[in-house]
């Protein structure tokens, strides 16, 4: 397809996208090359939480856009320290560390895990997850997913991540042995069909790994920052997950996601965990927007009514 000067054979093909340019949004609304609109129930992927375009994304990136780009992950920024403070005021967890997409905030959980089990747990390693779940596309979030095909895509496979039965606490239980460290999930499989782990399995799961010593890891990559009627997913169970993912929402359409932990789990040492663009003030001042929006009186009793209206009238 042609667009002005250019073609789109240009770029890699990884979709089958439509012969059409979006160039403009707002709200719920996509305005294409041509001038034709459309109402958008995708997103961005789930990502879009205040919509396309809304003025506080807008107004937080126009104003740290004119004081500071990227400082480097060396150093402190504003927004940073604000947007962690806020996650851990408003969260059971205790420390942040921001990455860029799901997949990378889910890396880093695996990372974070697995240096946990060296130092309390003589070396144990195997996080177990569940069949048809998604953590993301590194080769090992790939493994660490249950979709049907991912395990020959591109194989050899990162090991160590045995698949149990989403909803079955016998199966989790079958599969915890020495090497076990922790158990992964999502509050709710997004690409397994929308399928919500019921909350009696959540609670069980985390009197399980508790009573088992290892650890619980929710990924809210999808199902974090506002999308169920909660902050997160996990908190209508009211446990308390030894670490949490988040991307997506948390940056309302931009690049920002957050691996959070309990204090007792973080034993990164310094040159363990890193990235460029970590914690990057113009991302993490939109984040706080996002967040702020969230906290806002009444807001989520607002998703949370809504999404109850829709269930009824589905």
């Amino acid at each position: 397809m042609q667009y002005g000067a250019y073609s789109t054979d240009s770029l890699m093909t990884i979709t089958n996208r439509p012969d059409l340019v979006f160039e403009s949004g707002e709200g719920s609304w996509l305005t294409d090359h041509r001038g034709k609109r459309y109402l958008d129930f995708i997103q961005g992927w789930a990502v879009n939480c205040l919509g396309h375009c809304p003025p506080e994304i807008t107004a937080a990136l126009t104003a740290q856009a004119g004081k500071l780009l990227n400082p480097s992950p060396a150093f402190y920024n504003g927004p940073m320290v604000e947007l962690a403070g806020l996650l851990t005021a408003n969260s059971c967890f205790d420390r942040v560390f921001f990455a860029n997409t799901g997949a990378e905030a889910n890396e880093g959980a695996i990372k974070l895990a697995r240096k946990w089990g060296q130092l309390n747990r003589e070396g144990a390693f195997e996080i177990i997850t569940f069949g048809h779940s998604f953590h993301g596309r590194t080769l090992a979030t790939m493994s660490a997913s249950g979709k049907a095909g991912w395990d020959t895509l591109f194989a050899p496979q990162v090991s160590g991540f045995p698949k149990a039965v989403y909803n079955d606490i016998a199966s989790v239980e079958a599969l915890i042995g020495p090497k076990t460290v922790a158990v992964m999930l999502e509050p709710v499989q997004g690409e397994g069909g929308v399928i919500p782990a019921d909350l009696d399995f959540l609670m069980a799961l985390r009197a399980l790994t508790e009573q088992r010593g290892i650890l619980l890891i929710v990924d809210e990559v999808q199902t974090g920052v506002g999308r169920t009627g909660k902050l997160f997913a996990h908190e209508h169970a009211g446990i308390a997950p030894d670490i949490m993912t988040l991307g997506k929402g948390i940056g309302g359409g931009v690049p920002l996601a957050a691996l959070l932990a309990r204090e007792a789990i973080c034993c990164f040492v310094p040159g363990d965990q890193g990235g460029t663009y970590n914690g990057n003030p113009l991302m993490a001042a939109v984040g706080v927007a996002v967040v702020k929006r969230m906290l806002e009186a009444g807001f989520l009793a607002d998703v949370a009514a809504k999404g109850q209206y829709l269930s009824q009238r589905a």
